[in-house]
Formats: C-alpha cells, structure tokens, sequence
C-alpha cells in the first residue's frame, strides 16, 4: 500500500502527541511504583510464562551529538565502563532470584549511549554474564546500537562471533555543513567501509537512522542523503523527525534554532522521503520505518503481528521485556517499571541491595483493552472489532462509542474507513497514525498541555 501524501490533510491535524513506543506512554510514569511492585510483577509473570526480551543500556558515548535526546553520559575515559559492567552484573544476579531461568529469551537488545565503547574484552564478559544468567533461545534475534566513528580493532568480529545478528547505526544527514552544525563529523567513506565489513561478516540485518528537520537541511540536501542511503543498501532505514526541545535536553541549546528547515521544507522532505524508500522498493513499516519486503518487519506487518516497545517497531509480540542498566524500561504484561536515570542513583540503589527501580506505571484492566486497539492501529493500520471482543470479551461498539463518533470526521477527511465492524487506515492517514491512535487515549484527554513531540 504506497501512502498518499496530502500537506493539507498533515497541516490540519499536526499537533504534539506520543509516539506510543507504549500506551499508556512514559509521560504517565510515576514514583509511586517502586522495587516491590516489580518484584511482585515479576514474580506473577513467571506464571504466565512468556518469553522474554532483554535491552541492556550502555550509557557511554565519547563525543556529544547535539540533536541526542538519549540519556548519556560524555566520557573520554575508557576505565569508566569496568565499573559500570561490574552494577550490570549485580543487578543481574538480584534479577535472576525472580525470573524463572526456564524462560526463554528470544530478543537482546544493547542500546546506548554507544555499546561500542565497551573494549573486546568487557563484550565478552557482558555477554557471557548474561549466557550464564539467562536462557538465550538458540535462534533469538541478538541486536546492537553501534557508533561507527568509534569503533575499534576487531570489534564488529567479537560481536558476530558471539552471536550477533543484526546491527544498527545512525548516519543522521551525510551533508558537510548539517554534520558539523550536529556535532558529528561522519564521511560517506566511512559508512561504506563498515557495511562492506557488515556484509562480509555475515550480519543478518543492518538498520541504519535518519533524521529530518536537523540545523541546515534542505530538500535537495536531504534527498542526496537519501540516495546514498540506498545505495548503502541497508536491510532497514529509521527515519525520525528532529524534536527541538532544548527546555527538556540543554545540549540542544548549541543549536541555533534559525537554522532549523521551516514547516514547509520539513513536510516536503517527508514527502519525498517516503516516497524515494518506497520506489526503491522498500515497504513503509508503521510511522518512520521502512523495510526490504523481505525483512522480519515487513513480514510482521504483512501478517498482522507487528508491534511496538520502547525500542520501536518489533515482531515479537506477547513477549516480556527485561530493562537492564541506568535508564532502562521493562514492559510486563500490566507493569512499566524504569531504572534510576542517573547513574549515581542507579549506584546507590545496587549498592542498597535494591533493583534500581525509579519510578513506573501499572496498567488497568482498561489500559490493556486500549493498548490493544492502539498497537494494532499503530503497528497494522486496521483494529478488528471482533478481535478485540474475542479477547476482552466487550462489546467493541458500546465500549468505544465515544471515539467511534470522534473518528466520523477523520473518516470524512478520508484519513480511515470504519467498515465491516473493522477500522482501516487509508493511505492518506499513515502519516497521521499518532492523531488517529490519540482517540483511543484516555489519559491526554483531560490534558491542558500536551509535552510530546508534534506527530509530523
């Protein structure tokens, strides 16, 4: 399904809302939930036995990218990590007292920060720490966020090796002027020659990040980017739109907000993003990816089960997800639990006997409902009524009958079609799946202010 582009249809609804990584979103997080909550989810998700999905945070980053909106830490000195690997490994050991060990991991995830600023060694003993405490399914999917500009002798082997099989980086803009307006200085040379070294080492899925809106920008730029792009022949592309939200992240007050592309480049540089990707035959996966037709996403979304977590887009749906590190989010079937975003506090907890838990959210029966509807909005571009009755046991049209009525203007403007007791997004709602998905949210409807980032 090509999407239809409409700048009219785009300037009408654009507004701040979630990106829904999870419903509720993170903004309803809050430090009521605590250690015991987790433990407690923990345990109560043993006995429903899912499989489970592991993201270890790493951080770390040598140099400070301006646009970042991660939570790193800038550090030149190398021996930093040791320490930091030797609180991974102790909150390991007090997780694995409440994970029944049978449990199979399918999915392994190392975000950062930069993981690459592990050296050889330290790889290896993280990952053998985590062989030893969990139980890696011989076929998981075993993923990692690496820095291109930094990595060292050997470093792409030691992770293949090990077992890794997919690999993402971010390239952001390849334009001179965009990159030193950024903070990051990364040749076209340089991207070629590691995914050479990617492709010769046998990765099974190389992801690489875009990101439109930066300082600088411009259609013809950014359409250059895009074509080298392809031509890198990356398995799957990320493209994010720059959120400027100095208030929120300080570094991005180096950026000069004069040079940020107007709304009327920033929409057509969209437009022709989609349009480039999906001409060289990539499928357009959920609001900012995109795909060979043959990757593991674009199956998902073809058969229905995609899904999205707090590290975006996946296919293992049903699964629970393990957050390790300063940070990090877990995501169990009724619970949202995050680490200590600093690494002091993150200290101090382990240090305490504790597992690191600041702060987290527990999902209502009615969350779960609506969670569904979402995800299967965001991830699959149709919510089945029956599907959702099957599985809940409501009546879809007497449960939602308020938001069935607020979707007859987005059903006029030609954004979806509620038809067979199904609703179905047309391609001139794609772009706009965030707008459509906020009807189902219950928690920003009695919002004055809406702290998110704006859907286009």
């Amino acid at each position: 399904m090509r999407t239809v582009f409409s700048a009219e249809l785009i300037r009408k609804y654009d507004k701040p809302g979630p990106r829904y990584t999870s419903y509720p979103p993170a903004t309803e997080f809050h430090e009521g939930v605590k250690e015991e909550e987790y433990k407690k989810k923990l345990l109560e998700s043993n006995e429903r036995g899912r499989d489970l999905s592991l993201y270890f945070h790493i951080p770390f980053c040598e140099s400070a990218c301006w646009f970042c909106g991660c939570n790193v830490i800038i550090s030149h000195r190398k021996d930093v990590s040791r320490r930091y690997l030797d609180y991974l490994f102790r909150e390991m050991d007090t997780l694995k007292t409440y994970i029944d060990p049978s449990r199979r991991v399918v999915q392994l995830h190392w975000g950062g920060g930069t993981p690459n600023f592990l050296t050889n060694q330290e790889i290896r003993e993280l990952f053998s720490k985590i062989q030893d405490t969990f139980n890696i399914d011989p076929s998981a999917e075993i993923s990692v966020e690496i820095d291109p500009r930094y990595l060292s002798e050997g470093q792409l082997e030691t992770f293949r090796e090990l077992g890794f099989n997919r690999i993402s980086m971010g390239l952001q803009d390849l334009d001179p002027q965009v990159q030193e307006a950024i903070n990051r200085v990364q040749p076209e040379s340089l991207m070629k020659d590691v995914m050479r070294k990617l492709r010769d080492l046998g990765f099974e899925s190389i992801n690489i990040d875009l990101i439109y809106g930066l300082p600088y920008q411009t259609p013809e730029k950014f359409k250059t980017t895009i074509e080298k792009t392809i031509a890198l022949d990356p398995d799957r592309v990320a493209v994010f739109n720059f959120a400027y939200v100095p208030w929120i992240k300080p570094l991005q007050r180096k950026i000069d907000p004069s040079t940020l592309p107007p709304p009327e480049d920033k929409l057509y540089i969209l437009e022709m993003t989609v349009d480039m990707f999906q001409s060289a035959g990539y499928v357009f996966i959920g609001m900012d990816h995109f795909a060979k037709p043959n990757d593991e996403l674009a199956v998902a979304q073809r058969e229905g089960t995609l899904w999205r977590n707090f590290q975006g887009y996946t296919t293992k749906k049903g699964v629970d997800l393990i957050g390790v590190g300063a940070t990090s989010i877990g995501m169990l079937y009724d619970g949202y639990f995050q680490n200590y975003k600093t690494i002091r506090d993150y200290y101090m907890a382990i240090d305490a006997g504790k597992l690191p838990i600041m702060r987290g959210y527990l999902l209502t029966y009615e969350d779960i409902i609506r969670r569904e509807v979402i995800m299967d909005l965001m991830c699959n571009f149709q919510c089945s009524f029956k599907k959702i009755e099957d599985m809940f046991g409501i009546s879809f049209e007497e449960h939602f009958e308020k938001e069935l009525e607020k979707l007859k203007a987005m059903e006029s403007d030609g954004l979806l079609e509620v038809k067979d007791r199904k609703i179905q997004i047309k391609p001139e709602g794609r772009l706009l799946i965030r707008n459509i998905a906020m009807v189902f949210d219950e928690h920003i409807r009695n919002k004055k202010e809406l702290r998110f980032s704006r859907t286009i």
